[in-house]
């Protein structure tokens, strides 16, 4: 039970850490939204938990194609806010073309064999 409450708490920490550190300087949240933090967590978790190299092999590789599909949200959603958009629009757009792009990129990698 003591390993399920450090996880919930060292991965609210990051994430407040991100948002508070966003309001003051731009540049420095974004550097530390940008570290695969969620993903070293993880690994570290899972490998606490089962021992298992393989599986912390397994994850970091389906992250490293999920990743692909992610990178649109970053150039759709400042270039809707940019052109006028408002926030909620924007942001929702962004969203869900990301998601489209996750569906597509999950059924290409399948066609070229790739098991997520």
């Amino acid at each position: 039970m003591w390993q399920y409450v450090v996880k919930v708490l060292v991965t609210a920490a990051v994430v407040v850490a991100v948002s508070e550190l966003g309001k003051r300087s731009s540049f420095w949240g974004a550097l530390l939204a940008s570290l695969p933090l969620t993903s070293l967590l993880a690994f570290i978790w899972i490998y606490i938990g089962t021992g298992s190299t393989e599986s912390v092999a397994t994850l970091s590789q389906s992250i490293f194609w999920l990743v692909l599909a992610s990178l649109p949200l970053f150039l759709i959603l400042p270039f809707l806010l940019s052109s006028g958009v408002a926030f909620w629009p924007s942001f929702g757009l962004a969203c869900a073309l990301t998601v489209s792009a996750y569906f597509t990129l999950v059924w290409v990698l399948e066609r070229f064999g790739v098991s997520l």
